[in-house]
């Protein structure tokens, strides 16, 4: 390609700081250092952890920064020492890094990874290092992959080689959010046969964790959501039941133990709040019951009565579904084109990169499930 080895200038979606709208700037995009792939990004999703950095977490170092997690895209060049892609390859740029050598990424048990930004800037929600410039200034790289450019720069242990068939205007919601409400509920959750599951928030994350309990065999999935619109999608991916917490006047953690019987086998909260938190939890059956924290935040405690845990009840948290990002992404990606995932259902809008702020707005106000970004 006529860019390798040159420093390109492209269009991106800048946060120049918390509150405000995206800005479509030209940005430069440098040449990737060692061990680093310069991608061409061709579609990506907008996703909610993009919007709690812009309007909740705001943190004073995490500005300018370019928002995006949920890409695909082309391999454009990569730097010395990257062997394992080539220019022309698609790929899906990763949030959660898989180095393959650390502790973590040799057990089984879990898909944290010692290398990355989140163990070196969590509370910026970006690495130190960036690739990007623009006007003079350094502008941050969201999660380490920045896809609100049409070009971004990521680290090898953070790309999934990916099947050169798939549709990148449709796959790269296996960046975040089907992955993550999927895994949750296969992987963490370990959702069996036969059982009863509960899922608060029907965004895409939560509609995700629906068709993953449903994909590992439970006799009813109750959809839990304050929309009470969101319930004919949520039966597209298998939920059985629908209730809306303001549909009652007791809490809903009571209102589901009289629907089940004491409470539901397996939860997932799917919203990032940590009252829903809590809720999830004390709706599941005493003796085995299990909930899982789904829903990204990190500005308050959460909190349960003792006797709700001492009762036999698990609480566990679930990062990226569980999945490792290089191994497991490339493999959900072969089950949507055996049509075992769905992921077109998921989306709703289509619009250009330089529509972003209205896709923020849908967002925000709960009138899409998944926007697609184009930045060809």
């Amino acid at each position: 390609m006529a860019t390798v080895g040159k420093v390109i200038k492209c269009k991106a979606a800048v946060a120049w700081e918390a509150n405000k709208p995206l800005v479509i700037e030209e940005i430069e995009v440098d040449v990737p250092h060692a061990n680093e792939i310069r991608i061409k990004i061709i579609a990506t999703g907008v996703c909610h952890t993009d919007l709690y950095h812009l309007f909740e977490g705001k943190h004073k170092d995490g500005f300018p920064v370019v928002l995006g997690h949920e890409g695909a895209g082309i391999v454009e060049s990569v730097g010395p020492g990257v062997t394992e892609f080539q220019p022309g390859e698609k790929v899906i740029p990763l949030f959660i890094s898989q180095c393959g050598e650390c502790r973590f990424c040799q057990s089984p048990k879990t898909n944290q990874c010692v290398k990355g930004w989140a163990n070196e800037s969590p509370d910026v929600m970006s690495p130190k290092e960036t690739r990007f410039t623009c006007k003079g200034r350094k502008v941050l790289q969201f999660l380490g992959t920045s896809t609100f450019s049409q070009y971004t720069v990521v680290n090898q242990i953070a790309v999934a080689k990916i099947d050169p068939s798939a549709p990148l205007d449709t796959v790269c919601l296996l960046g975040c959010g089907v992955c993550t409400g999927f895994g949750a509920a296969v992987n963490t959750a370990k959702v069996e046969p036969g059982s009863t599951c509960a899922v608060f928030g029907l965004g895409a994350v939560g509609l995700a964790a629906v068709m993953g309990c449903h994909s590992a065999g439970a006799k009813r999935i109750i959809a839990v959501d304050l929309n009470p619109d969101k319930f004919e999608k949520a039966k597209v991916f298998g939920a059985t039941d629908f209730v809306n917490p303001n549909d009652h006047s007791e809490p809903i953690s009571q209102v589901l133990s009289k629907m089940t019987n004491g409470g539901v086998d397996f939860s997932l909260e799917c919203v990032g709040n940590v009252g829903v938190m809590r809720n999830a939890l004390e709706s599941c059956v005493q003796g085995w019951g299990v909930s899982v924290v789904v829903g990204w935040t990190d500005l308050h405690d959460v909190a349960t009565r003792p006797i709700q845990l001492i009762g036999g009840r698990t609480w566990k948290g679930s990062y990226f579904g569980g999945f490792k990002g290089k191994h497991d992404v490339p493999q959900m990606v072969k089950a949507y084109l055996d049509k075992k995932v769905k992921l077109d259902e998921f989306i709703t809008h289509r619009m250009p990169l330089e529509s972003v702020n209205d896709a923020i707005d849908l967002m925000k106000n709960g009138k899409c499930i998944r926007t697609i970004l184009s930045l060809e």
